[in-house]
């Protein structure tokens, strides 16, 4: 039997995505979906003794679930980031995690792969309540370019003990 790795306070501030929250949403209009109006669900766990946070995602437009995304985040001792690994049903698979830093209250995290960079940014505004932002910039393009944001709001309150 291992040993759990003590939890770090980088690990414990990943606990403020713990619950389950929804929002709207504003869709932009990508080489995947096109623009408009949507509800956003998301739902974390800690796991693995709270070195990671579990995530889903679940999109709904016009009564349809039209995207859904696993999240799986932790923070790396070694460099000193956090790191989001996403698995989604447009289905491309990440050749590496989005990597990223707290600055404040946001939570950024960007990746790169062969189509582009990507960004995403969790501004907390209060325990039950943050603003998601993701961006895009395509292969070749420093221009960065809105996917989706939204504001959500806890649903489901977490006993965080």
């Amino acid at each position: 039997m291992t040993t759990p790795s003590p939890l770090r306070p980088e690990h414990q501030r990943l606990q403020a995505l713990l619950g389950s929250f929804e929002g709207d949403e504003q869709v932009s209009a990508t080489p995947w979906t096109s623009a408009g109006a949507a509800k956003g669900y998301l739902s974390a766990e800690s796991d693995l003794g709270g070195l990671f946070l579990n995530q889903t995602y679940r999109q709904v437009r016009d009564g349809q679930t039209t995207f859904e995304a696993r999240n799986i985040f932790g923070f790396d001792v070694k460099d000193g980031t956090y790191k989001l690994y996403q698995f989604d049903t447009v289905g491309f698979v990440p050749p590496a995690p989005a990597t990223g830093t707290w600055s404040g209250d946001e939570l950024v995290l960007e990746k790169s792969s062969p189509r582009g960079k990507a960004r995403s940014r969790y501004q907390f505004e209060d325990q039950d309540r943050f603003r998601l932002r993701v961006e895009f910039a395509p292969a070749g393009s420093d221009i960065w370019q809105d996917v989706v944001s939204g504001v959500y709001r806890r649903i489901v309150p977490v006993d965080h003990q």
